[in-house]
């Protein structure tokens, strides 16, 4: 994943849902024209399987928190 990516998923983690619900209405008028439907799979190759492995078996990796204790947490 591109940093640019990773940037874009934590800002969308710590939003509240009208900011969120907000930048997905931005995603759904900017990309109308695409959908799931015509997303290219990709198998995922060794370095991603490794990844998913140690995702697996790590229980903090399965934790999972409120979006309002996550902005307590952050200071927000």
């Amino acid at each position: 994943m591109s940093a640019v990516k990773e940037r874009i998923l934590g800002a969308i983690t710590i939003m509240n849902d009208v900011d969120a619900a907000a930048v997905w209405d931005f995603i759904v008028n900017q990309f109308h024209d695409r959908s799931w439907e015509n997303i290219e799979e990709v198998k995922p190759d060794e370095w991603d399987l490794k990844m998913l492995d140690e995702i697996a078996e790590d229980p903090d990796c399965h934790e999972f928190i409120s979006s309002s204790e996550a902005m307590k947490q952050l200071g927000l």
